[in-house]
């Protein structure tokens, strides 16, 4: 892959290598990184990580976690390496992990999933773009694979689409508790359209619903750059997300 560029996360704490054309990384893992309650010497697994850019994010603002990441595009997991030499990376499906993988535990699992069921929408066509938008491995998988390789008391963290968070539930193992949502709206007055979902293996607290998480500071779309201050500090201050 030669047509790359070098982009600036965290507002220049971090910089990622990624295809100039395809999927990109944008806000979305980086919200998802900012989630995740991690602390040094913490052992992280990123399902699906692409170019790396949530979990190197999550590296960035937390020093000294030990970094491992699952992507099935070669190309993708090859700039993940090139992009920091302290992740991990394992070229594989999540549903074919090696048993080297599979004998693991860790403290953060987190995965930003595809967002669509291609029985109810169209394909992309650039084959990158798909295979991280469109859903072939279903949702349901997703979930109990990140439950499966999480240490007793590890957190699963994910961002999805809002209307899939029935499915989230559902497909939670039973031994998976003390569940929070974070719904996310682009703009006040507008419905959520994603949702962080943060769920602990072992966890007994009462599920959480927190207050809706807005992004922009303008009820219609503005040009520029028009976060609301915490959103701009997790986007451009490398900043944890509360909830």
């Amino acid at each position: 892959m030669s047509d790359l560029t070098h982009d600036a996360f965290l507002g220049g704490l971090l910089h990622l290598w990624q295809p100039r054309t395809g999927y990109r990384a944008g806000v979305d893992p980086v919200l998802l990184s900012a989630s995740v309650k991690a602390h040094a010497g913490q052992r992280v697994l990123e399902l699906g990580c692409g170019v790396g850019a949530a979990i190197l994010c999550l590296g960035a603002r937390v020093p000294g976690l030990l970094l491992t990441g699952v992507e099935r595009d070669a190309s993708y997991a090859a700039l993940a390496v090139r992009n920091s030499d302290a992740l991990e990376v394992f070229t594989c499906d999540i549903t074919g992990m090696p048993a080297d993988l599979r004998q693991r535990q860790f403290d953060h699992v987190l995965a930003n999933p595809p967002y669509y069921d291609r029985a109810a929408s169209v394909a992309a066509r650039n084959p990158a773009r798909e295979g991280a938008l469109g859903e072939d491995t279903p949702l349901a998988e997703w979930v109990q694979i990140a439950a499966k390789r999480l240490a007793p008391k590890g957190y699963a963290h994910f961002i999805h689409r809002a209307e899939r968070l029935p499915d989230i539930f559902a497909a939670l193992p039973s031994g998976m508790g003390s569940v929070e949502v974070l719904p996310i709206s682009p703009r006040a007055g507008r419905a959520a359209e994603l949702v962080l979902v943060r769920a602990r293996k072992n966890g007994r607290a009462a599920f959480r619903l927190h207050p809706q998480l807005v992004m922009h500071r303008d009820d219609v779309h503005q040009d520029g750059d028009r976060y609301v201050d915490s959103v701009r500090a997790v986007l451009r201050g490398g900043k944890a997300l509360e909830f």
